[in-house]
C-alpha cells in the first residue's frame, strides 16, 4: 500500500547486506522495541511514542542526549535535550519496502518541510539487502550530513543484527 511521493532524480542510495531474515530486519525497522535499539544517533536514545505503520500512518519518539558530549553539544547550541521527532508512512510492505517523510522543522532560519526515505529489503535466503534511499535536504551541507547520520543508522542496525543472530 502506498500514499504516493517517488524519490527524487537526485536521490541517493545507501546499501547493507545483514546475514540475517528480512523478517528480522522488518521487525527491528517497524517495532517500538526494534526501533529504540538502534535508530538513535551515537549518544542519543530514543522512546517510541507512537506507531502507527500504515501509509498515512505515524511514528513519533523522543530522542535525549545521554552521552556528556552531545548534552555538552545541545546545551551550548540552546537546544533541548530532548526532542519530539515526527514521521509519516507513505508505503509498507512487509518485509520488502518501508518508507516515510520526516518533518524537518529544526533547521535554524528555514522553513520547514517534509524528507523522504524509501527502504527496500531483498532477501537472499538468510542474508538480507537493504537500500536506503534518501532525497537531498535544503542544501549541499546539511544533505551530506545527513547521508552520513543515515549510514552510522544502517550500521547501527547491524550491531543489533549481529548481536540477535549471534
Amino acid at each position: 500500500m502506498t500514499t504516493e511521493p517517488k524519490p527524487g532524480p537526485n536521490a541517493a542510495r545507501l546499501e547493507r547486506a545483514y546475514d540475517a531474515p528480512a523478517e528480522l530486519v522488518w521487525e527491528l525497522l517497524t517495532t517500538a522495541a526494534g526501533l529504540e535499539e538502534w535508530f538513535a544517533p551515537d549518544g542519543f536514545e530514543i522512546r517510541v511514542t507512537e506507531l502507527d505503520l500504515r501509509p498515512g500512518g505515524r511514528l513519533r519518539y523522543t530522542m535525549t542526549a545521554t552521552a556528556p558530549e552531545q548534552i555538552a553539544f545541545m546545551r551550548n547550541t540552546g537546544n533541548p535535550l530532548s526532542t519530539e521527532v515526527r514521521k509519516t508512512f507513505t508505503e509498507v510492505a512487509p518485509p520488502t519496502r518501508l518508507a516515510y517523510l520526516s518533518l524537518i522543522d529544526f533547521v535554524p532560519d528555514h522553513e520547514t518541510y517534509e524528507h523522504l526515505t524509501t527502504i527496500d529489503l531483498r532477501s537472499a535466503g538468510d542474508r538480507t539487502n537493504v537500500v536506503m534511499t534518501l532525497d537531498p535536504l535544503h542544501d549541499e551541507d546539511w544533505t551530506r550530513q545527513h547521508r552520513a547520520h543515515r549510514g552510522d543508522e544502517l550500521d547501527h542496525l547491524g550491531a543489533v543484527i549481529k548481536r540477535r543472530v549471534m
